[in-house]
């Protein structure tokens, strides 16, 4: 014992003593429990997003899902999109002065300022693709894989394909993209393993870049795919555009397989599906954990079995695919089959057929 602690013992009177004893007791036998901290208050959810919330993906779903969870627990709507993916601190800064209770930085390339911003207000914030960054409290990492969805487009591509080639065309390799890659792979080669699978970058963070999104798909489509699998935020329109006006090189369609959001209103007739992400169960569950103080303690995921993650249905899919679809779907969810992420880039190129890196040539 300390001398200070002796001090403080001499101090105590036998009544005092009796206490202090008691209470050890107590402790001891479990009949006194720490009590948690207090909860956190939750008024103001801001969300940042790179482009406008118009492209049926990425960007759209995070701010359709943020602000329908500000609707539903009675939150003020703070939105700031179309920043581009420059340096946000400013944005940020603003947000977190006009009383932002969570800042939910919605682009990879915002994972660095924006914890440090929030560390600066003393706001809580939410990132993605840096899943080893959560802080207990301050940072909540949300990087999600829709690798069961994926899969399963995976299988309707291989039982759609007629020239025996599928495309991977991707904007760029975070950890999202390359868990729906790979499950996409693996799905094609499960059903049908003599499915060529093609797999493109057009460059290391090029999410907006329609015009390269149309070149690579089509030489993606002219070495012989008819479906491609597409993921690249606002680069997508272009490789939807190229899918719109190609022919596969047997002379017939080629489709497209979206992911994140819903391009139906668009749709000329290519768009075979999409692998949708709903975000509203994320979102929802950050501000309950930011008013329960568990914000930062645990990762949040999309899954089937509570549809936060599908496989769109178009009018384009036979009912005996989609069917085989279903059943497939059906094994994932009682736990029969088992899809698991993978978030490397290099254990994805592993798995594809052929590799086009556009952004390193």
């Amino acid at each position: 014992m300390t001398k200070a602690g002796m001090f403080a013992r001499a101090r105590v009177g036998a009544t005092g003593f009796t206490l202090v004893a008691a209470a050890i007791t107590a402790i001891i036998s479990g009949t006194l429990i720490a009590q948690p901290a207090a909860a956190r208050e939750v008024k103001k959810l801001a969300i940042l997003t790179p482009e406008d919330p118009t492209d049926y993906g990425w960007n759209q779903q995070g701010y359709d899902a943020a602000k329908a969870v500000a609707e539903k627990l009675g939150l003020d709507f703070m939105p700031a999109t179309g920043l581009g993916y420059g340096d946000v601190h400013p944005t940020l800064r603003e947000l977190a002065d006009d009383g932002a209770s969570l800042l939910i930085a919605h682009a990879s390339g915002y994972n660095t300022a924006a914890p440090e911003v929030g560390a600066e207000k003393n706001v809580a914030v939410a990132i993605v693709d840096r899943p080893n960054d959560s802080k207990e409290g301050a940072v909540a990492d949300y990087t999600l894989s829709g690798h069961e969805g994926a899969y399963l487009a995976g299988v309707l591509a291989a039982k759609t394909t007629q020239t025996k080639a599928v495309g991977i065309v991707v904007s760029g390799e975070p950890p999202s993209w390359n868990s729906q890659s790979a499950a996409f792979a693996q799905g094609v080669k499960a059903t049908r393993a003599d499915v060529k699978i093609l797999y493109a970058v057009i460059g290391p963070a090029a999410y907006s870049d329609a015009a390269g999104g149309r070149r690579v798909t089509d030489s993606v489509i002219g070495a012989g795919a008819d479906v491609i699998f597409g993921q690249g935020d606002g680069a997508s329109f272009g490789m939807l555009q190229a899918v719109e006006t190609a022919k596969s090189t047997s002379g017939g369609k080629v489709w497209f397989i979206d992911v994140i959001g819903d391009k139906t209103p668009i749709d000329k007739g290519h768009l075979l599906s999409s692998v949708v992400w709903n975000l509203e169960p994320v979102y929802t569950a950050m501000v309950e954990d930011l008013k329960a103080d568990k914000f930062g303690t645990h990762p949040y995921s999309i899954q089937l079995a509570d549809d936060s993650v599908r496989l769109l249905k178009t009018n384009h899919i036979a009912d005996d695919v989609w069917a085989a679809v279903s059943e497939v779907r059906q094994q994932i969810v009682d736990g029969k089959l088992k899809i698991e992420p993978v978030w490397e880039a290099d254990k994805v190129r592993a798995l594809m057929s052929s590799i086009t890196d556009a952004g390193a040539q």
